[in-house]
């Protein structure tokens, strides 16, 4: 069968075409086409998403993103046997283009319709290039907006065992990123500026820079982002405060300096998962961990994940680089699997800013 999937969630407009089928072996899933158009260059203006820009060039973007991803894939409307799209959670103005589109198309169609939720959505990646991958499993999700720990029984059964109390790891790297002075988004810059950090950076000696961990100090498996950036901020301005007697905001860090501090915030943003995740697999029954999401993208993190994962002797899973960030394809290869569960939605779907 054919999914055709949009995903609108952010402030990428992004069309995909999936072919699935199942066989005795599982499911074989192939990506006919994966088209998203970024709005990173509209945003960086501002240093952040604007959600009323976001929307307004989701609905200029999304007509020409589903006839591209048509166009790659090779076939037409009349070929598509189910339509999958996002409805949360995300920016609910953006999230309104996609669902409206989807629903439009559906209708004149005569498609069933799959209701997608944007973070099992992320998980459902690893399924494209995992093709062995089957539930159960533990899923580590880290991204601009959610840095959470669940335990995933089947193919729509997903539970939070742990999560951020307020912000997510993405964010703070964006946040950091952006008081730096780095490009934006921050992640990409952070990571290849962390190892540039770390070729003399130790975390081990005592006298080298520390932040706080973003682990809660208690036996769950949450998190709480929001102390470790405020540590790791005020750090920089202190830092500039000391070069200057006149405004801080016309001082450039030395690179060195900027590669400690990036050295410093990526050492305890992985330690700290590192850690909640070291005790849900000591704590659970897993043979294998996804781990999912923009901030999934991080050398640092994942090599750090797949320590934790052979400590434990569990498989890794992790979707290659072109999957971790928002795409179309895992929201249609979510939707195969929801369709197989029998997960439909009417003309009644709406969309919503966020879930339980």
């Amino acid at each position: 069968m054919l999914i055709f999937a949009i995903e609108s969630s952010c402030d990428e407009t992004a069309a995909a075409i999936l072919s699935a089928e199942e066989n005795e072996n599982g499911h074989s899933l192939k990506l006919l086409s994966n088209v998203v158009s970024s709005q990173i260059a509209i945003h960086a203006l501002y240093g952040g998403v604007v959600p009323e820009i976001a929307s307004r060039a989701h609905s200029e973007a999304i007509s020409g993103v589903v006839a591209q991803a048509f166009a790659d894939a090779g076939c037409t409307p009349a070929d598509i046997d189910a339509v999958a799209v996002t409805y949360a959670p995300g920016l609910i103005g953006s999230l309104l283009v996609g669902v409206s589109f989807a629903k439009a198309f559906a209708s004149v169609n005569h498609l069933p319709l799959i209701p997608v939720n944007h973070i099992e959505a992320h998980v459902a990646a690893a399924y494209l290039t995992y093709p062995d991958l089957k539930p159960p499993y533990l899923a580590l999700v880290v991204s601009g907006g959610h840095t959470s720990l669940y335990e995933v029984s089947d193919y729509k059964t997903f539970t939070e065992i742990g999560g951020t109390r307020d912000d997510a790891a993405g964010e703070a790297f964006d946040k950091v990123g952006r008081v730096m002075g780095l490009p934006y988004p921050g992640g990409a810059a952070m990571d290849k500026l962390a190892a540039e950090g770390f070729r003399f950076y130790d975390p081990k000696q005592k006298k080298v820079l520390h932040f706080p961990s973003p682990a809660t100090p208690d036996d769950t498996l949450d998190f709480s982002f929001s102390g470790l950036k405020t540590a790791v901020i005020n750090h920089i301005h202190t830092t500039k405060q000391r070069m200057t007697s006149g405004n801080e905001e016309d001082v450039e860090l030395p690179e060195e300096t900027k590669a400690e501090i990036a050295a410093a915030f990526t050492h305890s943003v992985t330690e700290g998962i590192a850690k909640k995740l070291d005790m849900a697999l000591s704590g659970g029954n897993y043979n294998t961990v996804v781990m999912a999401g923009g901030v999934a993208a991080n050398s640092h993190l994942r090599a750090k994940v797949e320590s934790v994962c052979g400590k434990h002797n569990v498989s890794f899973a992790v979707p290659p680089l072109s999957l971790c960030g928002d795409n179309a394809a895992m929201t249609a290869a979510c939707g195969y699997h929801l369709y197989r569960c029998g997960v439909r939605a009417d003309a009644s779907l709406n969309a919503f800013a966020n879930l339980e």
